[in-house]
């Protein structure tokens, strides 16, 4: 039997990235034969990925790409099982040629990447790092011509990315409108939007979130009292799909009876409703506020939504522009964390 040098180990070791136990004792299998040892770390670093797969990865990276010439844009998830491995370079690197490799190919999904030449190289990878790595989802937005403006925004933790899409009256008010695009961007990454417009809920949807949100204005409300402070307008609708054109004229009349009990002149009756009724509206448009992008209060500017602040950018550009599309990623969204005690479980490993 070969004898196995504290040199060949270094040797191994810095050839694979594996762990120094494993490349010891692969060479010893291998009676020292350093290629037939690489193998036997490759298949069972594919073994071990295998053995983790009930674990959950929610941590980890997204990574933004835009062309040269903002034409197209591309965002990416990739999760890991821990923080740290997320800031270990070679993760990083995998996010950024992976972000790459989305962006030169065009794939149509997750399975479209890993069953490519690229994909035998993430898993390699992802042996290489020893914890459990997915590329869980990504998007992508191109110009249809060159009245199309795209601009996208990467917040400086590396976990939030969002890219943005906006339809313009001409290529000149398509190339204004970058910047503003990027701040939309930027607004989305904080504000957390989970669709364009209001007029994209589904109304069973709607309904089912006003009994709650008027519930929870309610309780609110009863703490607020027990403070001696001002109550919120318990609202009765939660979103402007609800607001017909019915819903609105009966607002108003109630309005006009109060302020005819109040003796309030009927001639300044025109100065008084609009306010009012402005008011009844916000009240009852939570649910727009808090997850429709065009909608949301937008927070460079709170005296407009994002749609204005939109639209009052592009006619300072000379033209029009409307938000069409965008893509918001964040690392670990709407996946459920297991519990697992990390720390308790290298200690059973090492009991």
């Amino acid at each position: 039997m070969a004898a196995v040098t504290a040199a060949m180990v270094k040797e191994l070791r810095q050839a694979t990235d594996a762990p120094m136990m494993d490349c010891k004792k692969v060479l010893v299998e291998a009676d020292g034969d350093m290629e037939k040892a690489k193998e036997l770390l490759k298949e069972r670093g594919v073994a071990k990925a295998a053995k983790k797969a009930d674990r959950v990865a929610a941590e980890g990276l997204v990574g933004l790409k835009i062309a040269d010439d903002f034409s197209k844009a591309v965002v990416v998830e990739v999760n890991s099982e821990t923080d740290f491995v997320a800031q270990n370079e070679g993760f990083q690197n995998l996010v950024l040629k992976t972000t790459e490799e989305v962006f030169e190919k065009e794939p149509t999904d997750v399975e479209g990447v890993m069953a490519t030449e690229f994909g035998h190289y993430f898993t390699e990878t992802v042996a290489k790092i020893g914890e459990k790595i997915d590329l869980r989802r990504f998007g992508m937005l191109k110009a249809d011509d060159d009245t199309v403006a795209i601009n996208g925004y990467i917040h400086s933790n590396n976990r939030i990315a969002v890219i943005v899409k906006a339809k313009c009256d001409s290529a000149k008010t398509a190339e204004c409108m970058r910047d503003t695009l990027k701040q939309i961007a930027m607004h989305a990454s904080a504000m957390k939007p989970s669709t364009l417009s209001y007029k994209d809920f589904d109304p069973e949807y709607v309904e089912s979130e006003t009994k709650g949100r008027i519930e929870a204005i309610k309780k609110e409300n009863e703490e607020l009292d027990r403070l001696k402070k001002p109550l919120k307008n318990v609202p009765l609708y939660v979103s402007m799909v609800q607001l017909t054109e019915k819903v609105l004229q009966e607002a108003e009349e109630k309005i006009k009876a109060v302020l005819k009990e109040q003796n309030k002149p009927e001639k300044i009756w025109d100065k008084i409703i609009p306010g009012q009724l402005a008011r009844f509206i916000q009240d009852n448009t939570t649910l727009d506020k808090e997850q429709a992008l065009l909608d949301q209060t937008y927070v460079l500017d709170d005296k407009k939504t994002v749609a204005q602040a939109v639209e009052d950018a592009a006619k300072k550009c000379g033209g029009t522009a409307e938000i069409v599309d965008f893509i918001r990623l964040e690392v670990g969204e709407g996946i459920e964390k297991k519990e697992d005690d990390f720390a308790a479980e290298v200690a059973a490993q090492m009991s």
